[in-house]
């Protein structure tokens, strides 16, 4: 009996545990801005930057995000580049770690580039390509 007892205390005491977080605790945690405000503000910021530069990598979602878009590029021949991932490059300028690919033209225009990815963006479709590239239509 008495371990019923405590067992229903305990479990009286922690039912008030399991909170879950308001959009007003959120707007306090931040300062009043959304966290796709934040994204956007870091957007424009890197937007002086050549898209997929260190400063200014390409948005996408995941590693498949990071093929789907690569795959869409073309050199200046009209040819897909081969990629090939580097590693990642530490924190980048949206707040998460960025990947590193080095992409080659075997006949086209960039020869051989560095173009940084950040794949933590689920909700951004990048539909421009970086200097020296044209993009296809998904």
């Amino acid at each position: 009996m008495k371990n019923a007892l405590v067992a229903m205390a305990v479990a009286v005491a922690l039912a008030g545990c399991g909170t879950t977080q308001s959009s007003s605790d959120y707007s306090i945690m931040t300062g009043g801005r959304s966290p796709n405000a934040n994204v956007e503000r870091m957007a424009a910021a890197a937007a002086r930057y050549p898209l997929g530069s260190q400063q200014n990598p390409i948005r996408v979602n995941m590693p498949p995000g990071e093929r789907a878009y690569l795959g869409r590029l073309r050199c200046t021949d009209g040819a897909a580049p081969t990629f090939e991932r580097q590693g990642n490059g530490g924190i980048g300028a949206f707040g998460s770690i960025v990947d590193i690919y080095a992409v080659v033209c075997a006949n086209g225009e960039p020869r051989q580039s560095t173009i940084w990815m950040d794949m933590y963006h689920p909700q951004h479709n990048e539909t421009a390509a970086p200097p020296g590239f044209t993009i296809v239509a998904q």
